[in-house]
């Protein structure tokens, strides 16, 4: 095991070949090198502290733990794309409520039956149900978007896909979404009789 670590810092490929035969100072300027940049990325795309510090811990572990096995030619890109890797993963487990479902919040605060909160967690149910019925990928993009916020330049680099892609896909899932809301939508408002 190589103990002394190459003054050449700015040399990735002699860091990870030391890193690759166990050398821990080796794997912490690599750390101190990198984690910055990899923080500010994912905390980037999640706008979450905990959840960005989280992700690249479980990065750079990975490194350390697979350092016998992993060959990585460019330290950052395979930093962002683990990161980005992550971040879908995340986005994917998520199902949170966007400000797009805000009316139905409020007119549920409105509606006097004693099946308001009843029928409005039915809604936001149905509302989750007409969302997973979309491709995964196209239910991906809606999800980064819609209830993320980033704009589809970012998707777009965040899934390795040309922001074109990214607008049709959004495209169509608005359209089947618009399609099938509407029902929702009727249905809602003949349970509160809001007029």
């Amino acid at each position: 095991m190589i103990n002394a670590v190459n003054p050449d810092l700015n040399n990735d490929y002699l860091l990870m070949l030391q890193v690759g035969q166990g050398n821990k100072g080796a794997f912490n300027l690599l750390f101190e090198k990198y984690w910055e940049v990899a923080y500010s990325t994912a905390y980037k795309r999640l706008r979450d502290a905990d959840q960005a510090k989280d992700i690249i811990q479980d990065v750079f572990a990975h490194i350390w733990f697979n350092k016998d096995t992993l060959h990585i030619n460019n330290i950052p890109a395979y930093l962002n794309r683990a990161i980005r890797n992550k971040v879908i993963k995340i986005a994917a487990k998520q199902k949170t409520v966007h400000p797009f479902f805000n009316l139905p919040e409020v007119l549920a605060q409105e509606g006097n039956g004693a099946d308001s909160p009843l029928l409005q967690k039915e809604f936001f149910r149905s509302c989750e149900a007409l969302l997973d019925t979309l491709p995964p990928q196209r239910q991906t993009i809606f999800r980064l978007r819609f209830q993320d916020d980033l704009p589809t330049k970012e998707i777009a680099g965040l899934l390795g896909l040309s922001r074109k892609t990214v607008q049709n896909q959004l495209g169509k899932a608005i359209q089947k979404l618009r399609l099938s809301m509407m029902h929702l939508w009727t249905l809602f408002f003949m349970a509160f009789s809001i007029f």
